[in-house]
Formats: structure tokens, C-alpha cells, sequence
């Protein structure tokens, strides 16, 4: 028994480290609103002077009404994170609600920063994650269902349905982060080369001409 001691006790060292590590890191005093326009550059923002604090930090109303969806994919998400609300930084948590047209797609994207938690405000919705190992993760959900998206992992979610459809969405990050797979691949400055992607994709450069177009930021 004695000789698995040491195992234990170095499993747990690195059960407590993957913890420490698995979202922002812990704040070392009662809050750190966040000074948004400092020019000093750290991994996260530096505190506002606590004399200019206020209850205004801490509060938004910018997910309360549902977003326009009249874009290109339907859909439209409106964060409510350390950007909209100074008073995230350091809690390691956000929020962003998700509204999308009959027929809108938040289409396959990743959070760097953060697992993601959806619940269905109205409306249904198609949604799924892939793994590693690229096996497809997906489910249909309804008002009141929730769903869970890995951190760092692929997803999307779709609006198969006749109405609109919602959710607000929760993160473990005060700025999860997001990168649009098809935006960040075709509509990157500078761009990716052509020849990269046509052979990533297995087509002609042609064609990724072609659909760089659709993804050339719009003036």
C-alpha cells in the first residue's frame, strides 16, 4: 500500500495543477475592475482606481433584447463579458446571448479561452462539437435544454426550425475568445496563400479565390 504513495500524491499534485490552469486565472483581492482604455499591456487589464468604482461596472443590459439577425449567417451573438462589463476581470466568467433567424447558423468556430454552456431561451436549435478524433458530438435541442461545448473545440449550432430561436451561452473566461473557422481561413489579413488552402482543402486555388471573396471585410 505504502509503494502507491507516491503516485497518489503525484496524481493529485497534478489533478489540483490542471484545475489551477483550466480557466483564468483566480483573483488575489476583492475585485479588479477593468481599466479599458490603459495603454499597459498585460494578460488581462489592469484595475481601475478603486475610488472611481462603481455599481455601473458590474452591470449591463445588452442581453435583455434579442439581436438583430439579418446577416449573412442569420444569426448574431452579443457578449456580455470583461468588454461590456469592467467589473469580469479577473472572475474568469461571461456571458453572450445567441439569437438566430429561422434557417440561422452560428457557424463552426472555437473558443480558445473557454468550455462553453448553451441554454435554449425559445425556438430550436441542431448543435454539435467534434473531437480530436473527429467524431461528430451533436444534439437537437428545445426551450429549457442545455448543452456543453469543450474548450478549444470545434462547434455550431443551426436553426433547422420555422422560428426564431435563442440562448445564452456561459463561458469560463471573461473573454473566451472566438475564431470563426472559415473567416479565420479565408478572410485573415494577410491571407493565407492560396496554395495552402487549396491544398489543405484538396481543391484548385481557383476556387479559393473564389470563396475569399466571400469573406473580404466589408467597407
Amino acid at each position: 500500500m505504502a509503494s502507491s504513495t507516491p503516485f497518489l500524491t503525484i496524481s493529485l499534485v497534478a489533478f489540483l495543477f490542471f484545475i489551477t490552469v483550466s480557466a483564468d486565472p483566480d483573483m488575489l483581492q476583492d475585485l479588479c475592475v477593468a481599466d479599458l482604455s490603459s495603454g499597459i499591456k498585460v494578460n488581462g487589464f489592469p484595475c481601475k482606481d478603486a475610488a472611481t468604482i462603481t455599481s455601473l461596472d458590474f452591470f449591463s443590459q445588452g442581453i435583455a433584447n434579442p439581436g438583430l439577425t439579418n446577416n449573412t449567417f442569420g444569426a448574431l451573438v452579443t457578449g456580455a463579458n470583461v468588454m461590456t462589463i469592467p467589473g469580469l476581470n479577473t472572475l474568469g466568467v461571461s456571458l453572450a446571448r445567441i439569437d438566430y433567424a429561422p434557417g440561422g447558423l452560428n457557424p463552426p468556430h472555437i473558443h480558445p479561452r473557454a468550455t462553453e454552456v448553451v441554454y435554449v431561451l425559445q425556438g430550436t436549435l441542431d448543435v454539435g462539437f467534434l473531437t480530436t478524433a473527429n467524431k461528430l458530438i451533436s444534439q437537437s435541442l428545445k426551450k429549457g435544454d442545455v448543452f456543453a461545448f469543450p474548450k478549444g473545440l470545434v462547434h455550431f449550432q443551426k436553426n433547422n426550425g420555422h422560428v426564431p430561436a435563442s440562448v445564452i451561452a456561459a463561458f469560463n473566461s471573461q473573454l473566451p475568445g472566438t475564431q470563426s473557422l472559415g473567416a479565420t481561413l479565408f478572410g485573415s489579413t494577410p491571407p493565407v496563400p492560396d496554395n495552402v488552402l487549396a491544398q489543405a482543402f484538396q481543391t484548385s486555388p481557383g476556387t479559393v479565390k473564389h470563396i475569399k471573396t466571400k469573406f473580404q471585410p466589408k467597407m
